[in-house]
């Protein structure tokens, strides 16, 4: 075969694996919820030893005002200054709790409905490292990072939201640091944002700011776009006062809020897995009680994440199969509640983009997917437990996403799937199913077909350059940051915005 014949068949098959599907077989939102690793008295024992928690011993370190909203509520003095939570009371937030709600995108048809049984995937943490695209090493953060991590972010599919993934190490002022973080955001992306603030009096600037995205003052309250992620109880069940002011400040401005518990196995609680989940259960309640005290049907994220050190090295271990089963235990105990449920996954401990990494984030996000969790935080191009973000794990991960939809979508059997009268006619004819509608109908509505896999014989991946996955997704991140550059604000927009902040790009 001459090369010229060779390039053209390569160049074919680019083209093909190109093409975008007529019907899109796996789109985010799939449902969830098949994997129980958890029986229904298991999860009532875990649900009941969590209420005895916060009935017997509540609530440590309570800030002065957060402690006179409770006890109006209901909260009773304990020993050491501590809040009790009678049943009644923790069972009244659940109940007054909403079940579901919008997470907007700047772009309404990239918004998302959070709750139920649908599953998405999206972004956490706050590394402080990122794999460089060139030298294959760590290096500190950066400003221009977020905005390259954003924009990349803005063109996978699978990436339902965006929380800033990694800390601009190079921007020392707190509030600085804050602003031109949601600035990152809302340059270079319209889909559902997340961010984190460090202090309660950062909220209200940057509310301004997103009123002049939004369309002008008040306009961000009405239709909120951006979500807070926040730390309020500090384990073992204690709250954290800095935290909890922010708590105020995002509902006085309307910003729905994930409330996220991230205590460590055998460090800030049991070690055995059904004793973490109570305590982890019982933090992540008085979240709950205390956002529903503050303001009653507030939309919350609950967001109970399980966290694992390596009991030997004191080391986390983002990537273990008790990571794996606790999220997953974690999102169907939430479920099991009706609340809008948030865990973590894909939390690789891998540095490179190995087989280490491909085995943790597949067995991790598999997991929470199938047991149904509503947001699935950290699943994109988190790396080193949790210390680094990759450009080549962002476009790895949002394929990986997909094989995870698809997984969810199941097999579904009608009279046409099961195929008896095609069956009939391959056998009495040709023998083979190759080339017959019922093949072609099923290979665009049934299978997903990857872009960065490589499934060519060994030969043919040899001719091509042998290359591996890393090399891949370097590959299509840099061309996806060489082309595309969203200009997702205004020039009067970002004018005003300059004009009343400091943005550091």
């Amino acid at each position: 075969m001459s090369t010229g014949s060779k390039r053209s068949g390569r160049r074919a098959r680019h083209a093909q694996r190109a093409a975008a599907p007529v019907i899109d077989p796996c789109p985010p939102g799939q449902i969830g919820g098949a994997f129980k690793p958890l029986t229904d008295l298991e999860i009532t024992q875990i649900y009941d030893t969590a209420l005895r928690l916060l009935e017997t011993l509540g609530m440590g370190e309570v800030p002065d005002r957060l402690a006179r909203d409770l006890r109006a509520a209901g909260a009773q003095p304990g020993p050491d200054d501590r809040l009790l939570f009678p049943r009644a009371m923790v069972e009244q937030a659940i109940q007054s709790a909403p079940k579901q709600f919008t997470f907007h995108g700047r772009d309404p048809a990239r918004s998302i409905e959070v709750g139920g049984d649908r599953v998405f995937f999206g972004t956490g943490g706050a590394a402080v490292q990122t794999l460089d695209l060139d030298t294959g090493l760590y290096r500190p953060s950066t400003l221009t990072d977020l905005h390259d991590f954003t924009r990349l972010q803005d063109t996978l599919a699978n990436v339902s939201w965006f929380t800033r993934c990694c800390v601009a190490t190079d921007v020392p002022d707190n509030f600085d640091l804050d602003v031109n973080t949601v600035y990152a955001l809302i340059r270079n992306t319209t889909k559902p944002i997340a961010t984190s603030f460090t202090l309660a009096e950062h909220v209200a600037p940057i509310v301004e700011m997103l009123d002049i995205v939004a369309g002008g003052p008040g306009a961000f309250a009405v239709r909120p776009f951006l979500k807070a992620h926040i730390s309020p109880v500090i384990s073992p069940l204690r709250y954290g006062e800095d935290a909890v002011d922010v708590v105020y400040e995002c509902i006085a401005h309307n910003i729905p809020m994930s409330c996220i518990t991230a205590a460590q196995a055998g460090a800030t609680a049991p070690a055995t897995l059904a004793g973490f989940l109570a305590q982890s259960l019982a933090e992540t309640l008085a979240s709950l009680v205390m956002v529903n005290t503050i303001k009653p049907g507030f939309p919350m994220v609950f967001s109970n994440w399980p966290f694992i050190v390596d009991l030997r090295t004191g080391s986390f271990a983002g990537g273990s199969g008790e990571t794996a089963i606790l999220n997953a235990a974690s999102a169907q105990v939430s479920n099991w509640l009706g609340l809008p449920s948030g865990v973590a996954a894909s939390m690789t401990d891998a540095k490179a983009i190995d087989a280490q990494y491909g085995a943790e984030k597949g067995i991790t996000s598999l997991a929470a997917a199938l047991a149904g969790g509503n947001l699935i935080y950290e699943s994109s191009g988190m790396t080193a437990s949790l210390l680094g973000a990759s450009f080549e794990g962002f476009v790895l991960d949002n394929e990986m996403h997909a094989h995870t939809y698809r997984a969810l979508r199941g097999i579904e059997v009608t009279e046409e799937n099961l195929g008896f009268e095609a069956i009939c006619q391959s056998v009495l004819g040709d023998g083979h199913f190759l080339g017959s509608t019922h093949t072609y109908d099923a290979m665009e509505r049934d299978y997903y077909y990857p872009e960065l896999a490589d499934r060519t014989e060994p030969r043919t991946w040899a001719d091509e350059g042998a290359t591996d996955a890393w090399a891949t997704a370097r590959a299509r991140a840099k061309e996806i940051l060489a082309t595309h550059r969203p200009q997702y604000l205004t020039p009067e927009q970002d004018a005003e915005i300059r004009a009343r902040f400091r943005i550091l790009d």
